[in-house]
Order: C-alpha cells, then structure tokens, then sequence
C-alpha cells in the first residue's frame, strides 16, 4: 500500500478524497497514454509517480476538474523523436 495515501495530507492538498481520487485517474490515464511524468520515475510505478507529483506541488485539478500542471513547472510536453539521424 502507498504509505501517503493513509495521511490526511494528500487529502486535504487536494481538497477531499473525491478529488484526491479524480486527479489521480486522470493522470494515470495521462501517464498510460504516453505523458511524460513530472517527478522522479526510476523505479516506481504509475500511481507512486502519480502520489509524488501531488505530493511535489506539481499537479492539481482545476474548477472543472482537468489535470493542471502547476505554475512554475516545466510540462516535458510530449515525446519529440526525432528518426533522421539513425
């Protein structure tokens, strides 16, 4: 079990445990649709990926409930590859 998820904290960062639960299935659809994360991925998966960037400050939910990159975070946008030179 993910240790964070039994503190208050990430509940009340968040503003309750509908919210807590929406922000992070968004982002684990986000992830598994090839989004880069915004926090350390070495050896972690989704959801701990997911708890970290809460935690971090790094992702909140908006007034209509979509996943926001917080200010002053650099989005990695997505993956730019480039096959000309292989």
């Amino acid at each position: 079990m993910i240790e964070e998820l039994r503190e208050e904290e990430i509940i009340n960062k968040v503003g309750g445990r509908f919210k807590l639960s929406t922000l992070i299935q968004k982002r684990l659809v986000q992830l598994n649709a090839g989004a880069r994360p915004l926090a350390d991925d070495k050896n972690k998966n989704k959801m701990q990926v997911v708890i970290d960037e809460i935690m971090q400050d790094k992702i909140f939910l908006d007034t209509e409930l979509n996943v926001q990159v917080a200010a002053g975070v650099q989005d990695p946008g997505p993956l730019d590859m480039d096959f000309r030179n292989l």
